[in-house]
């Protein structure tokens, strides 16, 4: 099987990742297309020579799901993407609201030796700066009981896990408000009429997140 292109390697990311957030459902044409930025029937067209070539399953009206074989190639993608974001902020010193689009660059071009030393320079890390887990050299994902922010009930005391928009501004908003991974915090309200919920970080003022927010910030109960 030929190597696959940067645009290849592109789809097979992100259908791996939708398949992530949809409990590993077939993914629509019309989600693919959202996240890579094109129109539906391009992604069609896409995903048929992925599914001719053995990367992918493609059925019509239902949506896409990839091969063992995909799936390797994806997760390489996404270990090279976050081992750069976390590069990027542990060496280079860059701000974690601003690395998502540079690995996106960058992933297609560092090789395999320099990915590895990479690695080994960060200590063979097991997450990125946004919490997201880092696929292992051979293709292994580490898994966590994790939960939104908003379904953990009152009383209860959690760390902030994972971030999972990318968007900068919201990284900042999560920066700002101290929610960064690792964050200790207690669920203090739910404001359904608000729709959104109360929490305190120590000793600092409470702060009161919207449920669109909450559900963003994956934390473990503790």
């Amino acid at each position: 099987m030929a190597s696959p292109t940067s645009t290849v390697e592109n789809y097979l990311k992100e259908i791996y990742l939708a398949q992530e957030r949809q409990g590993d459902q077939p993914v629509a044409m019309g989600e693919v297309a959202r996240s890579l930025g094109v129109v539906p029937g391009t992604a069609t067209s896409m995903i048929k020579n992925l599914a001719r070539r053995g990367w992918a399953e493609y059925s019509p009206r239902i949506g896409v799901r990839l091969t063992d074989e995909g799936e390797l190639v994806a997760l390489n993608m996404i270990r090279r993407h976050r081992l750069l974001e976390l590069f990027l902020v542990k060496t280079l010193g860059l701000d974690w609201s601003e690395i998502h689009e540079e690995a996106e660059q960058l992933e297609h071009a560092v090789s395999e030796r320099v990915l590895d030393a990479m690695d080994a320079f960060l200590g063979r890390p097991t997450s990125d700066p946004h919490g997201d887990p880092i696929p292992s050299a051979n293709g292994k994902m580490r898994q966590r009981k994790l939960v939104a922010l908003s379904r953990c009930r009152v009383g209860a005391k959690a760390k902030v896990a994972r971030i999972t928009d990318q968007d900068s501004d919201f990284l900042q908003f999560v920066e700002n408000q101290g929610l960064k991974p690792g964050t200790e915090l207690t669920v203090t309200s739910r404001l359904p009429g608000a729709d959104a919920t109360g929490i305190a970080l120590g000793e600092s003022a409470p702060l009161t997140l919207g449920t669109r927010a909450a559900e963003k910030i994956l934390v473990e109960e503790c």
